[in-house]
């Protein structure tokens, strides 16, 4: 990832015409000026709301990445978009004739106005039910110092300080608005390839489920997944390492499933926690939220956090929340 996500920066712009192309379809025009609809035709223009994708996050955690894998699955594209203009971009693509069907914009909230202006934009949105969503892309500081010093730039928040100032800065600012994230994305160590699989995932569909899941095993020694919504531990069950015969395997093999699930409680604590979260998922689903990681851990990722989930995502298919495994750690050892 260091070497494959660019930096996030005023410079970015990767469509500099985004804004005027979406004019001329939002009046018909082609590039020539000419108008497409002339009369009654024109005055019956098809103004169905476009579905919005709103990208932000840390500086250097992908987000032109980010933007260029939507605009390969057909999205239409604005990097760099000050906040105040969404509404406007949105009512645009809103008058193009299903010309513009799908806006994703690219955020970048570096002052305490650009976030006002933010929220603002986004209460405005609310009000005219224009269906958006926020994804947030994160990383750690270690991950985000590595790529700045990487390209050798400057964080733009660090004013006189170091990187890390910048970074704690931004991280501050944006607080609110990663809490209000529909998606948490973290980006500390995937490649430009791993990034581009999870938005695939979540955006190249032509229908929109209503949740999406990721089950993530993980090992509480390599640390939390910072984009995880709920955390179950499943240190209370025997670990397999001690099992000489068990302990080159993972929790993909049979066998260790079998000891995993074959120790008391374990069966039933399965049974109660899909309850559990079949109560969350109709709650997320009244609530408008779509997406949800469901983060599974064990000391190292490698054996009961791995077949716990591997059984989760399979009761969570079955009842009908569209399901993605990830093993975080497993062959970290």
């Amino acid at each position: 990832m260091d070497r494959a996500h660019e930096q996030d920066g005023p410079g970015r712009g990767h469509r500099p015409a985004d804004t005027a192309r979406a004019e001329q379809a939002a009046h018909g025009e082609h590039g020539d000026g000419a108008q497409v609809s002339t009369g009654k035709a024109a005055e019956a223009e098809d103004t169905t709301i476009p579905e919005l994708v709103i990208i932000s996050g840390m500086s250097g955690a992908g987000r032109s990445t980010a933007a260029k894998c939507l605009e390969d699955l057909g999205w239409f594209v604005v990097d760099n978009l000050p906040p105040a203009l969404i509404p406007t971009m949105v009512d645009l693509g809103a008058r193009s004739q299903g010309n513009v069907a799908r806006i994703a914009v690219v955020v970048d909230v570096r002052g305490r106005r650009f976030f006002d202006n933010l929220k603002e934009s986004l209460c405005d949105l609310d009000a005219k039910q224009v269906t958006r969503r926020v994804v947030f892309l994160e990383a750690s500081d270690d991950a985000l110092v590595r790529r700045f010093e990487s390209v050798r730039r400057p964080h733009p928040l660090q004013g006189d300080g170091r990187i890390v100032d910048g970074i704690a800065a931004e991280r501050d600012l944006l607080r609110e608005l990663r809490g209000d994230a529909d998606l948490v994305i973290d980006t500390s160590s995937l490649n430009v390839h791993e990034l581009r699989a999870k938005l695939d995932a979540q955006f190249a569909g032509e229908e929109e489920p209503e949740l999406r899941a990721t089950v993530m095993s993980f090992g509480y020694k390599y640390g939390l997944p910072v984009d995880a919504d709920l955390v179950v531990d499943c240190r209370f069950l025997p670990n397999p390492h001690w099992v000489p015969e068990l302990r080159p395997f993972t929790g993909l093999n049979e066998e260790v499933s079998g000891y995993v699930f074959n120790q008391p409680g374990a069966k039933e604590f399965l049974d109660r926690y899909t309850e559990l979260l079949q109560l969350i998922a109709a709650g997320y689903r009244r609530e408008g939220k779509r997406y949800v990681t469901v983060a599974v851990g064990c000391t190292g990722g490698k054996h009961r956090s791995v077949a716990m989930s591997e059984r989760l995502a399979r009761r969570l298919s079955d009842g009908g929340v569209e399901t993605v495994v990830v093993h975080r750690d497993m062959g970290r050892e």
